[in-house]
């Protein structure tokens, strides 16, 4: 009954309207879905430009902003792709191979917008969480986000247009569950490295231009801090390039943190006899005279050990930058020796007393 009076009504429609007659051919009825998909692909670009992101562009972050402007076109492609669906499913298109087609398309343009959502979100906390705490995490660690990210949405798109296109994806699970073992054991030690490094960009425990010293003995300064290894220029303008995994895994000297004032000391010895008071007094005094010396820590000339020959002293004296510690260290020597050598306090040779005893 109800068939009988839509039918009827319809009639009286077309015989008004006779063009309405054109909706029940289905070919008609497709060319419109797609039509209709273009403006609403239209549409939303509309909508997109004129009121969502002026919305964003008022907000304080810029998320939103660069969340819209990447998604904004693969939107676009979405409603046509799905158009083009609704419109041979109208068609009755029982064509398993293009609808396939279609879904994958649609799969395809979905999975992107994903990754571009991602990719701006890594970006936006990545630039942001480096300005807090000015470490290298935007140049190193950033581009690895971004490529693993990467390698995650190509492995749930390709396991996705599989499963579209009817096809059995656990042996190929099984097989990435296996190749994943082999690849680990194979790349152990890369692996090691790689979390060695975020670890030592993470922690800030060196930066480039940092003075080290290595447990094995080897001093330098920190030329590069990459993600795999560490490389550092000693003294010889030789470079050393130290693996992460063991640089996060020793112990490591760091002369210029907590900053780069350094701490320089020079040992030297008078002959018994002389007042330490009077050595004191004269190699602080001519310390005066040396550049770059701080005030604050006071230098000081510490009395340490009556040696076998010598009345044993240690000055101490600090410089505001580390690369200043060795030529100031060289210049105290000088002027240590200088200084007593004015005031006639003898520098002894190391000496011994032999007694030799006679057999009667």
């Amino acid at each position: 009954m109800l068939n009988e009076i839509i039918n009827y009504n319809f009639e009286i429609l077309v015989s008004k309207f006779p063009i309405i007659s054109y909706l029940g051919n289905e070919y008609v009825v497709s060319v419109l879905i797609l039509l209709g998909s273009a403006l609403l692909a239209l549409l939303l670009i509309f909508i997109f430009k004129n009121y969502l992101e002026r919305f964003a562009a008022k907000t304080e972050t810029e998320l939103d902003d660069l969340i819209l402007e990447r998604v904004k076109r693969p939107f676009f492609y979405l409603i046509l792709a799905q158009g083009l669906k609704l419109a041979l499913f109208n068609l009755q298109f029982n064509n398993q191979y293009l609808t396939s087609l279609v879904n994958t398309l649609m799969a395809l343009v979905f999975v992107f917008i994903l990754s571009r959502i991602v990719d701006v979100i890594i970006d936006v906390w990545g630039h942001t969480f480096a300005a807090k705490t000015e470490t290298k995490l935007d140049e190193v660690l950033l581009p690895l986000f971004h490529k693993f990210s990467k390698v995650i949405f190509i492995v749930v798109a390709l396991m996705w247009v599989l499963n579209i296109w009817n096809v059995n994806i656990t042996p190929y699970l099984a097989g990435v569950g296996i190749s994943g073992i082999v690849i680990g054991l194979a790349l152990q030690d890369s692996l090691k490295n790689i979390i060695g490094g975020v670890s030592l960009i993470l922690d800030d425990s060196l930066k480039i231009g940092d003075k080290i010293k290595l447990e094995s003995g080897e001093v330098g300064e920190v030329f590069d801090v990459g993600l795999r290894s560490t490389k550092m220029r000693t003294y010889d303008n030789e470079i050393l390039t130290i693996p992460n995994g063991y640089l996060a895994n020793t112990r490591v000297q760091n002369y210029t943190q907590p900053n780069p004032k350094m701490r320089v000391y020079v040992d030297f010895g008078v002959e018994y006899g002389t007042n330490p008071d009077k050595v004191k007094k004269i190699i602080l005094t001519a310390l005066k005279n040396v550049e770059k010396v701080l005030d604050d820590p006071v230098p000081a000339v510490q009395f340490v050990s009556m040696g076998d020959s010598a009345l044993n002293f240690k000055l101490y004296f600090w410089v505001k930058n580390w690369k200043d510690a060795y030529s100031k260290k060289l210049e105290a020597t000088d002027l240590v020796y200088k200084t007593l050598n004015k005031a006639k306090i003898g520098i002894p040779f190391p000496t011994q007393t032999v007694f030799v005893k006679k057999s009667k």
